[in-house]
Parts: C-alpha cells; structure tokens; sequence
C-alpha cells in the first residue's frame, strides 16, 4: 500500500487537484468551486511562504491522492510549547477506504513530532460521525469542543 507512495510539500501545480478533493465531499461540494482557481491560488502562495504551514499531498503513481495542512502554532500555553494544528485531510475517492487516511495522519503526527510540537489537534464536523471514529481509533481524545463564528 505505502511502498509506491510519496507523500511531499504541495506545490502549485498541486492546487486543482486538491481543490477537486475538497470539492468532491458532502460539506465541500457547496462551499468549494473548480470555476475559479484565482483564490486558492492566491491561497496557498500565502501558505507557501509561511514557514509554520505545511500543505502536503500524497501521490502515486503521478496522481494527487490525498492532501492535508499542518499548521504549527507557537504558544505560551504548555510551558511555551509548540501545537500542530491538522486541517483539510482529504483522500480522493478512488483511493478511500485503503488505508491512506491513516497513513496520512501517521506522517503528520511524525512531522510535528520532529519539529517538535508536543501536542496535535485537530477538529472535525459534527456530521462526520466515522471521521470521529477514524480519529479516535489513531489515538485522537474527543476533549474539547470546538467553536466557529462565519465573519462573511
């Protein structure tokens, strides 16, 4: 499963791909658009050049399979500890079920341990009762709750 795959920093001939991810998926499809690329481009040049963003994909074989964002947040909190904040996981959906979400994860908590976060969080929907499942079963604690206030 993993032998031939790579999982690398995106770059920006990646943005369609993992727009299309986003897009494909019950919460993306109405808040996510392949009509315009202008903004993610715009989007992820910002997160290129920020040195705590990490925007990666998994690929095989020469196709984008599967992508997610670590952000690493500096902090006070912990004794002034170093958190990684995991976003956007997304895997396509020909390559769902075959273990790369896990193996996507596995990297991210590797990479934020080797940068030296002592914590990783993350949040997700409400709706997504198996991505829960699929957190928790990685080690994930439900400890918080999460809130979010739309500005637009």
């Amino acid at each position: 499963m993993t032998a031939d795959l790579i999982i690398r920093r995106a770059g920006e001939t990646d943005v369609h791909a993992i727009v299309a991810m986003l897009a494909d998926d019950p919460l993306g499809t109405g808040r996510e658009s392949l009509d315009d690329l202008t903004p993610y481009e715009q989007a992820f040049a910002a997160i290129d050049a920020d040195p705590n963003q990490l925007l990666v994909v998994a690929e095989r074989n020469d196709e984008v399979i599967g992508t997610l964002q670590l952000t690493f947040i500096p902090g006070l909190s912990r004794r002034g500890s170093l958190r990684a904040l995991v976003e956007a996981v997304r895997v396509a959906a020909p390559a769902r079920g075959s273990g790369l979400g896990t193996t996507l994860i596995r990297w991210a908590i590797e990479e934020s341990r080797n940068r030296g976060a002592v914590l990783v969080q993350l949040t997700s929907d409400k709706t997504r009762t198996d991505a829960h499942r699929f957190y928790t079963n990685l080690g994930f604690e439900n400890s918080h709750e999460g809130f979010k206030l739309k500005l637009t």
